[in-house]
């Protein structure tokens, strides 16, 4: 039998993976104090999708539109992040919606029939808060022409700056840590416009998860945000504050995916 997983696959970029190990290891010592069992190591070796479903899942984040739109997972919200973004509430993220620099286009309603670029057809940022953008100004229902899948949001940005799509939706969280990171991969692209706002991507585990475990976790995230020695950590991963949630809060999400 396999033991406890953990994962913080979706937002561990190159330059934010040892600050994820830092803050895991913090959360992990916290648990095991409490008699809890926590694997040492993130789980990398398998997409995010299969850790979600994964019956052994101890701790995770998940994006907020599978969770609701998804009805194979079954998860327990535990948690809300805040990061630090331009214009962006506390507790909200957006997305940037990418074009080239050199597309004449000045509106999303001019990208009708072009080619767009989505991380995954579930992704929230991705797609679901584009298709809420779409509707704004036309009915999103074929709104594009070719949908070009690419597995990850950095995939999306290379397909536009490369001329293989027109378009895609950002997410706002790793927009910012690329430009920061690897500000060459943006190069030659253009803020067209942002979607509309949604709660930020919940920390989980799996929905059998004892009470009890829940309410450790949720102890172990409130002292791992207000560990002074963590703050490198956090500013790596622009975290500012970790709030109790449910997963009341992400059910407005399926309701944006069948805006229009």
């Amino acid at each position: 039998m396999s033991g406890p997983v953990a994962s913080l696959g979706m937002y561990d970029h190159p330059g934010q993976q040892a600050a994820n190990d830092a803050l895991w290891s913090a959360i992990a010592r916290h648990l095991r104090g409490q008699g809890i069992a926590a694997p040492a190591t993130l789980e990398r070796d398998r997409p995010v999708e299969a850790i979600w479903r994964d019956p052994a899942l101890l701790f995770a984040q998940c994006c907020g539109y599978p969770l609701v739109a998804d009805p194979e997972l079954s998860l327990c919200v535990i948690a809300m992040p805040h990061y630090v973004l331009p214009d962006g509430p506390a507790g909200h993220h957006y997305s940037r919606i990418l074009v080239r620099a050199d597309d004449p286009a000045t509106t999303l309603a001019a990208f009708a029939g072009r080619r767009v670029a989505i991380n995954a057809p579930l992704s929230n940022t991705g797609s679901n808060l584009l298709r809420a953008a779409v509707a704004q100004v036309a009915p999103p229902d074929g709104f594009f022409g070719e949908a070009i899948v690419t597995g990850s949001h950095r995939a999306s940005i290379e397909a536009v700056a490369s001329g293989r799509a027109d378009i895609a939706s950002i997410d706002a969280v790793t927009a910012e840590v690329i430009a920061r990171d690897d500000p060459a991969a943006l190069h030659g692209l253009r803020e067209l416009a942002r979607t509309p706002r949604a709660p930020n991507l919940p920390f989980v585990t799996a929905l059998e998860t004892r009470p009890a475990i829940v309410a450790a976790l949720r102890e172990a995230l409130r002292a791992a945000v207000t560990d002074p020695g963590l703050a490198p950590a956090r500013a790596a991963l622009l975290l500012t504050d970790i709030v109790p949630a449910s997963i009341h809060r992400y059910r407005l999400l399926a309701d944006l995916g069948r805006s229009g």
